[in-house]
């Protein structure tokens, strides 16, 4: 690096969000450390302590946001608590580039969240923070960050996760992925936290293991969802992971309710007292603007319109997507649509919700997204190699394999789940299984094909949820390929292969049952490494033994490559 200067210490500076300002904007040029600057403000009348950890995300080529939470003193909640942060060059903090001090404040639930600004291109970068009280200072835990290439052809490296629920297990594998080096960004596909109480889903694996949800009803005010994520940020492994890189992160369904949608939710229920759905959706997203290293939602946008593009060099640009609150139509569920009926009338009730499916007008995104992904999308296809979608939800047409006859006799019998019983039986129709991934909005996906297609993209669709792994070959209705799909497997949530009993090779059925399914996992946790040159797309599906207990291994599963062309990509291919 060269030589620090005044000028060079003074160029980068922080946007303080969450982080009141006050006070110099950087240190002189003879200090080597970060310390408080002396004044005349009093320090904090109370003890703090940093139990959350650090954690940053959104990287820019100048700019990074970092990210704490500091626990104030139960004896004085409301006192606002003097706080500054600084970023050095090194991991020994010795070599200072930027720093800024304002206050943590009750209203933001004293998270800390500052953009800094100003700082060099494809560059590692440290940073703590500290809170100054009566007693003296207090230090958090140190965090690595990296910004983006500005340009240039080197490989881009990414773990990608999601499906993160507490009661299910121990974060294993946000451990493993603290301990990856090299790591452009992780990138956390939703499911975050989930919203249930102590009676809900994990409920009773969370009882055997010791973990359960805080608080203990299931969440719905700001301040629950404040403790939910409060919650998860004790996690140690999860910390490590948030320590470790820069994140990019879109939320799902959980961390507002299940099966969420723009007007409402599968799991919100106001007849239960669980109150406007409006209300809720808003406390959810307050709480993850406070509490997740993202960047607030450009003035002018809705609160909960978290899509945006990352540009990584000349390799690729990752396109945030939001699919949950803000222009997703009404949930189409085969629970509701064919539940209870008899079931020589299922195929006719069926066929009427296929219609309803199949609505021009249902939207995943809303125009307005829409609109902005096209034209993301055309202009990232003349800088970057690779469009990649950070997707929640599986893009690829799925259609369970005819379980009726593939499956003996034996094996039928061994299943003691409902759903399963009746996917059974569901799966001789031949149609979608999922209404609640891309398959349940075919028109919308059409249109995001066809957008694709007019950009001459070269889509790598990132996609979570399922708590199963996928690689798929994305073909749209005229059967050319339109991309890639890699679908990451859960942190911690089971998956179907959890729920289907002594079936061992449902991954193979499902591959041989849909032509755009090259790799189907059920059975594991754990997460994906993608790397990116100019010229090869990869991923590596690594698993966790076991979530239950505190030991662990860990191995590869399989990895898949394609490698771009002069019109497009290569299908899959399983090296």
């Amino acid at each position: 690096m060269s030589k620090l200067t005044r000028r060079g210490l003074l160029g980068a500076s922080g946007s303080l969000l969450g982080l009141a300002a006050c006070g110099k904007e950087a240190l002189p040029e003879a200090e080597t450390r970060v310390t408080v600057s002396a004044d005349d403000r009093p320090g904090y009348p109370g003890t703090v302590t940093f139990d959350h950890g650090v954690a940053s995300g959104d990287p820019l080529p100048d700019s990074v946001i970092i990210w704490t939470r500091v626990t104030p003193d139960s004896a004085f909640p409301d006192e606002s608590v003097p706080v500054s942060y600084g970023v050095f060059s090194d991991a020994e903090m010795t070599t200072p580039i930027a720093y800024g001090e304002g206050y943590a404040r009750a209203n933001r639930d004293f998270t800390v969240k500052v953009s800094v600004d100003g700082l060099s291109p494809d560059t590692e970068y440290f940073y703590r923070f500290i809170a100054r009280t009566v007693g003296g200072d207090v230090k958090s835990v140190n965090g690595r960050t990296k910004t983006t290439a500005q340009g240039g052809d080197a490989p881009v490296r990414f773990a990608v996760i999601s499906c993160s629920n507490y009661p299910f297990g121990r974060f294993h594998v946000y451990r493993e992925i603290s301990k990856t080096p090299d790591l452009d960004a992780v990138i956390h596909l939703g499911d975050y936290l989930y919203e249930y109480g102590l009676d809900g889903y994990g409920a009773s694996v969370g009882k055997e293991i010791g973990r359960n949800h805080e608080p203990p009803l299931e969440i719905v005010t700001l301040d629950d969802y404040r403790t939910r994520h409060a919650q998860y940020k004790t996690d140690a492994d999860l910390q490590a992971a948030h320590a470790a890189a820069p994140w990019l992160s879109t939320w799902d369904d959980h961390e507002s309710a299940n099966d969420s949608y723009r007007t409402g939710a599968e799991n919100h229920n106001p007849e239960a007292g669980e109150g406007n759905w409006t209300d809720r959706k808003q406390a959810a997203v307050q709480a993850y603007l406070e509490w997740m290293p993202v960047r607030d939602p450009e003035v002018g946008k809705a609160r909960e319109a978290l899509y945006r593009r990352f540009d990584f060099g000349d390799v690729a640009s990752v396109l945030c997507l939001e699919t949950r609150l803000t222009g997703r139509s009404e949930e189409i569920s085969w629970f509701t649509e064919i539940g209870g009926i008899e079931p020589a009338q299922i195929p006719f009730a069926a066929a009427g919700t296929m219609v309803k499916v199949q609505n021009p007008e249902r939207t995943m995104l809303g125009p307005v997204q829409e609109a902005w992904l096209d034209g993301e999308l055309k202009d990232s296809a003349k800088k970057t190699a690779w469009q990649v979608l950070a997707n929640q939800i599986v893009m690829a047409r799925v259609r369970p394999p005819n379980f009726a006859k593939s499956l003996t006799d034996a094996q039928k019998a061994a299943q003691d789940v409902n759903y399963i019983s009746l996917l059974i039986d569901f799966s001789q129709l031949g149609l979608p299984w999922n209404l609640d991934a891309w398959d349940g909005f075919p028109a919308a996906r059409d249109r995001l094909y066809k957008s694709a297609k007019d950009a001459n993209a070269r889509l790598v669709t990132l996609t979570g949820d399922t708590h199963t792994a996928w690689a798929n070959t994305l073909l749209d209705a005229d059967g050319d390929q339109r991309g890639v799909e890699f679908g990451c497997t859960a942190v911690t949530s089971p998956g179907f292969g959890t729920y289907m009993k002594a079936v061992d090779d449902i991954g193979e059925q499902f591959a041989a049952a849909n032509a755009e399914v090259d790799f189907y996992d059920p059975h594991d946790n754990g997460w994906t490494l993608v790397t990116l040159t100019k010229d090869e797309a990869k991923a590596d599906y690594k698993k966790v033994s076991d979530v239950k207990l505190p030991a662990y291994t860990t191995s590869e599963v399989a990895t898949f490559t394609t490698t771009r062309t002069s019109s497009g990509m290569t299908p899959l291919k399983r090296v």
